[in-house]
């Protein structure tokens, strides 16, 4: 599969890539997430208070920024919907803009994976199967002509590598396949994260959900 840009060329890796994310404490004001390179560099952030130019945000709508404030995409969760339905537009919202893609659940009863349509494409379609609240989830490209999946990224706990240790559920990995635009990517973290409570979950629990798969395994 060659490049899926959404956002920008500049966040496609060439390579098999890892991001750390992590998700800051929820104790003062201005938490959110930030999102770093191999190299430690900082690459993305939210803010939950505040988007481009320190204005506030409205309750249902997120800003994914770059590392100087720049804002990339405005996700937007529609209502009502039992689906959970959230819209991502490129940049910020004006009046006029049109929504790239959509994230929903696929059922409202039960257990149900996400579903992510891209608009102009009917034939593109991601899955994302897993638990988020564990860390332990893939995001799937699909084909509806061969009902073939391919996974694209991976969001899975993250081991100190000094001590071996698995870090708690603030710090984890995001780990990206060659060309898939990490943009793109950690924006469904964002809306998966607003999808899914971490509360109903214990810290210590780091049992992997039985439909995980990596990266490296054959689809």
């Amino acid at each position: 599969m060659g490049r899926m840009v959404m956002v920008d060329e500049k966040f496609c890796f060439e390579e098999e890539t890892q991001l750390t994310v992590h998700k800051t404490s929820v104790f003062y004001r201005g938490d959110g997430f930030v999102v770093y390179n191999p190299k430690g560099e900082l690459m993305l952030r939210f803010d939950s208070y505040y988007g481009p130019h320190g204005h506030p945000l409205p309750k249902d709508e997120l800003v994914l920024m770059d590392a100087t404030g720049n804002c990339l995409l405005t996700l937007i969760r529609k209502k009502p919907s039992l689906h959970q339905r959230w819209e991502g537009l490129l940049g910020e919202k004006t009046k006029n803009e049109s929504p790239i893609f959509c994230v929903h659940r696929s059922s409202i009863i039960g257990r149900s994976n996400v579903v992510v349509d891209v608009y102009g494409d009917p034939s593109q379609e991601y899955h994302i199967d897993g638990s988020y609240p564990h860390r332990c989830c893939t995001i799937y490209n699909t084909s509806l002509e061969s009902s073939s999946k391919e996974p694209m990224a991976e969001i899975k706990r993250k081991v100190d590598p000094s001590t071996h240790v698995m870090l708690g559920k603030d710090v984890f990995l995001l780990c990206l396949r060659p060309g898939f635009d990490s943009a793109f990517a950690m924006a469904l973290v964002l809306i998966l994260d607003q999808m899914f409570d971490d509360a109903d979950i214990d810290d210590d629990d780091t049992k992997e959900d039985p439909t995980h798969v990596a990266l490296d395994s054959s689809s």
